[in-house]
């Protein structure tokens, strides 16, 4: 499963993606205003550092207002995708874009009818969100196995993309599940690490290691 960078924050990216592990970065508008940076340098920056997709979202919610500000986001590099809502017009962008060549990734998915209109307007990724659900009193990971089922019967290219994680567990679960993407915040990339056991075992080698009197160097 691929990890995407859920921020607009050029260090946090250059820090993180020292680890390895970052395929991608997702970008909105609130994480751009977040970032305090203009839309199209921030976006410029991150791909000068980052090889994989960079979704940079529209800001109109006409067809003929997102696809002037997609030609403008596009221009910035290869590797960006365009960032759309779940709505009719939407759909409808993404159905030309995709016939460009152009990546997009539809966002806001909350049910899988939402994600089979997509798939068929062709979309490279889906967004469903997750902990919105989760939030109120659903299973995010239940949509996520139906899209991850659909998906599997038609063959559609289509990469599902685990938006809006709430904590590790939700890593977990759509690995499993089977989901191609999922789009983290800094802050739970850093929890994966972490393990109270981790801890308590490393604490225990140092000090057995410290009574030898050794060194390796």
């Amino acid at each position: 499963m691929k990890i995407f960078l859920d921020t607009a924050d050029v260090k946090q990216i250059e820090v993180l993606l020292e680890t390895g592990m970052i395929d991608g970065v997702t970008t909105n508008p609130s994480l751009i205003a977040k970032s305090g940076g203009d839309i199209k340098e921030t976006i410029a920056a991150i791909c000068d550092i980052v090889d994989g997709p960079v979704s940079a979202e529209v800001t109109a919610t006409d067809v003929k207002g997102m696809l002037a500000e997609a030609d403008v986001l596009s221009a910035i590099g290869p590797q960006v995708t365009i960032k759309v809502p779940l709505t009719k017009e939407g759909l409808i962008v993404c159905k030309q874009l995709s016939a460009r060549d152009i990546m997009v990734n539809v966002t806001l998915c909350f049910s899988a009818g939402q994600a089979l209109l997509a798939a068929k307007a062709g979309a490279t990724f889906i967004s469903p969100f997750v902990g919105r659900l989760d939030d109120l009193g659903a299973d995010g990971m239940n949509l996520i196995a139906d899209i991850c089922t659909i998906y599997d019967h038609y063959d559609f290219a289509t990469e599902v993309l685990v938006a809006s994680a709430r904590h590790p567990q939700h890593v977990v679960d759509a690995a499993l599940i089977g989901a191609d993407v999922i789009t983290l915040p800094p802050s739970i990339i850093d929890q994966l690490y972490k393990h109270p056991l981790t801890d308590k075992g490393l604490a225990a080698f140092l000090e057995d290691w410290k009574q030898t009197g050794q060194s390796i160097l």
